[in-house]
């Protein structure tokens, strides 16, 4: 049951905190230096696809076992070891094999993804946590 409580609430915080993020940090970044890449608006199927799979490993990988010893923090720490290994691949991929991928775009992205993936996770295990 704690598993189904912290993948709801991890999803819903990223979610949330992730709206805000693209919307302020990403986007600006991303219509500066490749706007002609970006679709005219968000295709919701894929990304509905890509927030379910991706906390659903989060909270395998990281937030259960941190859930499970009692350590919010350890949430926290691997949380962005997670993020800055999937956003990593995706800019680092994307640098290298598109014309107009910037250093800003890795960089805001990247940190971004780490910051963004590191809280979720533990604001998740913290919420779940006070819960139960």
């Amino acid at each position: 049951m704690h598993a189904i409580w912290l993948y709801l609430v991890t999803a819903v915080i990223f979610f949330g905190l992730d709206f805000l993020g693209l919307r302020y940090l990403v986007k600006p970044v991303f219509e500066r230096h490749a706007g002609e890449l970006l679709a005219d608006s968000v295709r919701m199927g894929p990304a509905f696809a890509f927030y379910a799979a991706y906390v659903a490993g989060l909270v395998y990988l990281v937030s259960l076992p941190a859930l499970r010893a009692g350590q919010p923090s350890m949430a926290l720490l691997n949380g962005a070891v997670v993020g800055a290994l999937a956003y990593g691949t995706y800019e680092f991929t994307n640098f290298a094999t598109l014309k107009h991928w910037s250093w800003q775009m890795v960089a805001t992205d990247l940190a971004w993804g780490t910051a963004l993936t590191a809280v979720s996770a533990w604001l998740g295990v913290v919420a779940v946590s006070r819960l139960s």
